[in-house]
Parts: structure tokens; sequence; C-alpha cells
């Protein structure tokens, strides 16, 4: 079937609710992809992060085949010899003390914030049903029910109400903002330590220190929402540390997957995580045993270090070569490591024009929003790989 015929299948068959570029990929090896009639095309996305490691990562691949041969789901009912491990590896590599495991990133969020709310209850004493959790206007944390309840975006919200009560929007990267409305009924604040969708957003320099300072003033969990940002993408494991900051609960997800299966986690405090009791909270295929041997692997290939400095290098020469194209098509470029947005000036084609154009020319990546495209390719990318999606780039926003 030729591409156009898979499009209108997918057009026919599947419900509309994304607006994909018309790639219809096949194959994959590394940072490349190859579509169906055998074209190559550099991959500049990953995944939003979940292919942090490049596609098909032979040691990801390995520890999925292996345990494939031997057993692939026991549910929660029995233990399993991967998940005991997993969690160790896990909360040692990151320096927690627990972990929830979960399948996606929407479903650790979720999982953090009734974590949350049952720590205010059972330890912090609020009264029930009083709880209130603050996060930030132009946040993206999934698409649950509850989760768009606190979402300023309007496409996400439009249509799905009624929505969650217990949430208090604060403007990003405004301290003074989250310490007006911190009450005795706050149980958590969660924070994006990088907005993804809103366009790679950075927070001002010592915004996380005050958010972290201002939680342990109040008696209040911060939570970093660690999902796109956490585990290599900004050239550390976490984002937070660029501040020298640790949170109460970190969501994880995306990248500890390995780009081979859902794999996400709620990581963290002993004294929080523990106030769940068996049939409170779960998940059948949180914590298979597929998942952990394939997270494990994960953990794996960042304990030495090396994916995050290759992110602290290539992502230098990344903003460095980006920044030159400000006033040349560029209005402004952000991020951190491996990951940046890049604001088209106005006036010029739109961030899905310029996305499909750098399709045809055999670069993959999105827009988010209407004039920005988000650029994020595997940590694995080669510097000469990375120089030419860049070239193309700029070929493109500056003609």
């Amino acid at each position: 079937m030729t591409a156009a015929d898979l499009i209108a299948l997918d057009e026919q068959w599947s419900t509309h609710n994304y607006h994909p570029l018309p790639v219809v990929i096949a194959e994959a090896e590394g940072a490349w992809v190859t579509d169906v009639h055998g074209k190559r095309y550099l991959d500049f996305l990953a995944g939003y992060s979940a292919l942090n490691f490049g596609h098909r990562h032979p040691d990801l691949v390995a520890a999925a085949v292996e345990q494939l041969g031997r057993v692939t789901l026991t549910s929660r009912a029995f233990h399993h010899d991967q998940l005991g491990p997993f969690c160790q590896e896990l909360a040692e590599l990151t320096g927690t003390e627990m972990v929830l495991p979960m399948n996606s990133g929407a479903e650790a969020v979720e999982s953090a914030l009734k974590i949350a709310r049952k720590w205010a209850y059972q330890v912090k004493g609020v009264p029930d049903g009083a709880a209130e959790i603050v996060v930030a206007g132009s946040n993206f944390h999934g698409r649950t029910t509850t989760i768009v309840s606190f979402s300023t975006d309007d496409t996400a919200r439009n249509d799905f109400g009624p929505f969650t009560p217990g949430f208090v929007v604060v403007k990003y990267g405004d301290a003074q903002a989250l310490e007006a409305v911190l009450t005795p009924h706050t149980a958590a604040v969660l924070i994006e330590p990088v907005q993804g969708e809103a366009g790679v957003l950075t927070p001002p320099a010592g915004y996380l220190r005050e958010v972290r300072q201002l939680c342990t003033d109040n008696n209040v969990l911060f939570i970093a929402d660690e999902i796109q940002a956490g585990l290599g993408r900004t050239g550390t494991l976490f984002a937070c540390e660029h501040e020298g900051v640790t949170a109460d609960l970190y969501t994880l997800g995306k990248a500890l997957g390995g780009g081979i299966m859902p794999v996400s986690a709620v990581v963290g405090r002993r004294d929080v995580l523990g106030v769940l009791r068996p049939g409170e909270h779960g998940s059948t295929f949180g914590g298979n045993p597929l998942a952990c041997a394939v997270g494990r692997a994960v953990l794996r290939l960042l304990r030495d270090g090396d994916f995050l400095s290759r992110s602290v290098t290539l992502g230098a020469h990344l903003h460095t070569r980006l920044a030159e194209l400000i006033g040349h098509g560029v209005a402004d470029v952000r991020g951190r490591g491996l990951w940046a947005g890049v604001e088209i000036a106005p006036g010029g084609r739109t961030a899905r024009e310029a996305s499909e154009e750098l399709m045809a020319r055999g670069v993959l990546c999105k827009e988010t929003h209407d004039t920005t495209l988000r650029i994020a390719p595997p940590l694995m990318i080669s510097q000469a790989d990375l120089d030419r999606g860049i070239d193309t780039i700029a070929a493109v926003l500056t003609r």
C-alpha cells in the first residue's frame, strides 16, 4: 500500500485526535526513520523525548526480546522477578526512597495528585475534601479529565467539563504569585521545570529554588513533572538539578520506556508515597515484567552519564547554532540541553508550514502552537547528523 492509501485508512478509521505530518514510517534505527517508499528522514522529535536513546537501541531491544521469552504480565496479584530490582535501581539512580510504577505519563501525574491529597488529609491534617493543589499556567501534564481541569489551553479543555475542583492556577515563573495563593489547605505545587508543550519554556533563574523554599516553609509537597524534561533531555538526570533543587515527588515517563514500552513512575519520599495502602490505587499493567525489564535496561544506559554528557555537549552546539538564526527568520530560541523551542519571526510561515517543508527536505520535527518548532533529537545523534538537521532548519526558516 502507498503512503496515500495508508493515510486514507487512518483518516477513515482512526479518531481524529491528532494532526500528524503526512509521512508513513515503516522502519527506524538510531536517529533515522524510513517511510513505506524507502525515503529516509532524520528524527528531530524523538517521540517527544520517549526516544532519548534513539530508535531500537540494541540494548533495549535485547532486554525486551529476552523478557518476551520468559514472562510478560502477571498483574500485581503476584510478585515477579523484575519489579523489585527495577524499583530499587530507579530509586538509587534518582536518589529517592520509593517507586510507584505506572504506564503512561498522565497516569503518573494522576497518581501523584491522588497521593498528594491523601498525604494532605492523613499527614498534614487538611480537612477532608478541602485539599488544594497549585499548578502553573500554560502547563501540560496529560489529557485526563482531572488534568485538563487545570489546563489553560482552550483546545485541551473545551467541551470536556464539568471539571475537577481543587486546583489553583498561577503564572509560570512567578514565585510571588505562588506565595500569594498558598494556604493551610494547600497540599502540593505541581510544576514542569521546563514547559515543553508550551514551547520549551524555561523559568527565570532562581524560580525553582523559590518554589522549593515556599513548599518547605509552608509544609507543601513540591511535585516536579519530569516526564519530558527528565532522564537526560536537558543534560541532567532531572531538569530540577539545574538549580540544585530536590522535589518531594517526581513524575517520570516517556524515556523510561526507551521507546519500546509505555513505562512511567512516581518516585520520591517514602513518608509520602507510603500513605498508599493495598486496594487504594493500582494498575493491571503498571510495573509488568516486560516494562520493568526494559526500564532496567534504560537505567543501565543512564548510569554511566554518557547520555547526559552528550546532551550537554550537543545541546550547547545546538543552541549556539540556532541562536545564529535570530533576526533571520527566527525571533527567539529557548530550552536546555538537547531540547529547543524555535520561535518563528512574525510575518513568516507558520510552524506547521515549516514542519511540512522540513519533512519534504528529510527532517521530522513538529510544531507546538502556531509559531514554535520543537526540536528534540535523540541523545545518541551524531554531531554530523545534528548539523545536517540544523542546516535544513536554517534553510527553511531563513528562506
